[in-house]
């Protein structure tokens, strides 16, 4: 714990890549694999369920503290993190533990859940005899845990070439190996850490038979005038066009007679989406499609929304599934007969993804349509049609490309060609602290829209989106400092403000949503632009964010 609290310490206060790369690198070749195994889960972005309920954290550390509640509030208020916050005010150790990284997580953290669900008049006296072991660096690392708040300053990638510079491999292969690593409920051990770094002969026999899926391939956004178009990407026949979906993006992995579902979050949904499942038994060994779950009713795809009526639900019955139908919209084959095809050119990997559903004949497969045009301004008046069909675009990838990793630094291989956001004029209302470098500013908001017409008296404002990205840093020093002098009232660390900002903020989709007080729910929620030329009286109204809503 330590050493991996010391890790935490010295990637937080640099801003080097190379500095941090020497340190993970370090960390890993001295480290005992059960604890590299999971240093490896939490900095590539895996994170346990919540195990401890915030409030007894919260007053179980005012306890030892000593302090008034109003007092630690404002020390959380000072600090921007409730993780820092306890480690700080916490009195000194009185104990002192030999427990690595793995030690601490599986004898200590992960039975703390099962603890306060069993026997919740004894969790307070486990979380007091563990802190009294931990020393402040370590129990930064150790609260930031417990909240399910642990964020460093790498990347997913630092640490795949970290992996590959100690084990002495290929960075994409490592990356190919951590797919599903962090998926949720995951409890990596030694040997999944050794078969992250192990030489590619030995681990590479195990793909044959197992559930790990490809790291899937990203598009860049291209929003240059189409007038640039030839200049920038030459003809639309070097090209394959598609609608870009609206679903959730997922890879389906049939081996050695077992079906796995992966999203693009690498989480397992093979139980959410059971239809899926029957497809995969269909498939022959060694397939792996790329492709996007979406509903599918009255031969067209539905909007997000219904999917997420799904993805909500535990239990799966016969009338969900009958009326909220889904089916892979399928646009690649990255393995085939046990092959992989990745390093195939898009085209012959297009042809035979088309062979394979043509003789599949399956319900709940449906290729994602390739469209054609006699130049890009004949596409981009069939992409104008793109919110009616309810897709977001079109994705344009070069005949000739390979299936790459990431969003790789070889642009113009697959763009995606947006359709421009929904956007509306709405008031701030709320606010609260953000997390990492924002700790100290009022960066994640809450908007608002009149329900009413300007001039009628009794109107008020209904909140119906969050937003937190879209500002430079200067607004958001801007708006931060304008937050602090009209707050109207607290509610924990949440900020009712006297409503003086309106800002333009741009989503992609919108619904219909008995959860929201306001009726409606939008997707991907942003500030497009802060309003400063325009009075609160003249933000819109509810009237006009359910105008967008499709007809």
């Amino acid at each position: 714990m330590k050493a991996f609290a010391a890790l935490y310490r010295e990637l937080d206060a640099s801003t080097s890549s190379l500095a941090k790369q020497a340190a993970l690198q370090r960390y890993l070749r001295e480290a005992d694999a059960a604890d590299a195994a999971w240093a490896v889960y939490f900095l590539a972005g895996g994170k346990p369920r919540q195990l401890v309920p915030t409030k007894l954290l919260r007053l179980l550390a005012q306890e030892a503290a000593g302090l008034p509640e109003w007092l630690f509030d404002e020390s959380y208020d000072a600090v921007g993190d409730l993780a820092e916050t306890i480690a700080l005010l916490l009195p000194p150790p009185s104990e002192v533990h030999d427990l690595g990284l793995a030690g601490w997580v599986e004898q200590h953290l992960l039975p703390l859940r099962d603890a306060a669900k069993t026997a919740p008049e004894q969790l307070a006296d486990r979380l007091r005899a563990q802190w009294r072991q931990l020393a402040a660096e370590e129990r930064l690392v150790y609260f930031k845990l417990i909240t399910g708040a642990f964020r460093v300053g790498v990347s997913k990638l630092q640490v795949t070439q970290a992996l590959a510079a100690v084990g002495g491999i290929d960075a994409k292969r490592v990356a190919q190996r951590l797919m599903g690593y962090t998926h949720i409920g995951a409890r990596p051990r030694s040997d999944d850490y050794r078969t992250l770094i192990a030489p590619e002969s030995s681990a590479e026999q195990e793909q044959k038979t197992s559930g790990q899926p490809y790291p899937f391939f990203l598009a860049h956004p291209f929003n240059i005038p189409l007038e640039q178009f030839d200049a920038v990407l030459g003809s639309p026949s070097g090209w394959i066009v598609e609608w870009k979906w609206d679903g959730i993006r997922a890879q389906l992995v049939k081996r050695a007679g077992v079906v796995w579902v992966w999203s693009r979050g690498e989480e397992l949904v093979t139980e959410r989406f059971p239809e899926l499942a029957v497809l995969g038994e269909a498939l022959p060994d060694g397939t792996v499609l790329d492709g996007e779950i979406a509903v599918w009713r009255e031969d067209r795809v539905q909007p997000f929304a219904e999917l997420q009526k799904r993805i909500g639900r535990k239990t799966l019955g016969a009338k969900l599934l009958r009326v909220i139908p889904v089916v892979l919209l399928v646009y690649d084959l990255l393995e085939w007969e046990g092959r992989d095809l990745r390093a195939v050119p898009q085209s012959e990997r297009r042809v035979l993804l088309d062979e394979l559903v043509t003789r599949m004949q399956h319900p709940s497969l449906l290729p994602s349509p390739m469209l054609t045009g006699l130049d890009w301004p004949d596409l981009a008046r069939q992409r104008e049609a793109a919110r009616t069909m309810g897709v977001e675009g079109m994705m344009l990838k070069r005949r000739d490309a390979q299936y790459g990793v990431g969003r790789t630094k070889d642009v113009g291989v697959w763009w995606k060609w947006k359709i421009d956001p929904l956007s509306i004029d709405a008031v701030l209302i709320y606010a609260q602290r953000g997390h990492g470098r924002r700790a100290s500013l009022f960066s994640d908001y809450t908007f608002a829209v009149w329900d009413g017409p300007p001039g009628q008296a009794d109107r008020k404002l209904v909140p119906f989106a969050k937003a937190y990205s879209g500002l430079t840093d200067a607004e958001m020093a801007r708006v931060d400092a304008i937050i602090r002098k009209t707050t109207v009232e607290s509610f924990g660390p949440v900020k009712s403000v006297k409503p003086t900002l309106v800002f333009e903020l741009g989503f992609e989709g919108i619904a219909r949503s008995a959860r929201h007080k306001s009726g409606i729910a939008v997707r991907f929620p942003r500030m497009l632009r802060w309003r400063e030329d325009k009075p609160v009286a003249e933000a819109d109204t509810l009237q006009t964010l359910a105008a967008l809503l499709p007809s």
